[in-house]
């Protein structure tokens, strides 16, 4: 009886977790948003994208991104595909937009991830 009750739990949170997990977004399926027009988020400090950019990228740095966006962004459920630098920064934004209400939000990972995904193949 008692191994049950530690199962069902343990099974419990798994599943919590499991359904709380952003969904994850292959590289060929990002590329096909950004064909149908998905927009290209780098939420990297304004210096980092200084110096260096993904090509249609448009930056929104984390620090201001809750704030920024919904005035670049009215639309909920426009396709947001956010980077930064390793993929750490673009995984906080994706979880405060989402708290925000904006349903297509993807983290696609690291500046060199980006650039794959957004290079014409």
């Amino acid at each position: 009886m008692k191994w049950t009750l530690i199962l069902a739990g343990v099974l419990v949170l798994v599943v919590f977790f499991k359904l709380k997990a952003a969904p994850e977004l292959s590289a060929e399926a990002a590329r096909e948003k950004l064909r149908q027009g998905a927009r290209l988020i780098d939420v990297r400090t304004p210096a980092e994208f200084a110096s260096n950019r993904v090509s249609g990228a448009v930056n929104i740095p984390l620090a201001v991104v809750t704030n920024e966006l919904p005035r670049q962004i009215s639309d909920k459920g426009a396709v947001l595909l956010l980077h930064c630098r390793s993929g750490r920064r673009s995984g906080i934004a994706e979880k405060e937009l989402r708290a925000l209400g904006y349903t297509n939000v993807y983290n696609i990972g690291s500046f060199e991830q980006a650039q794959k995904i957004a290079s014409p193949r």
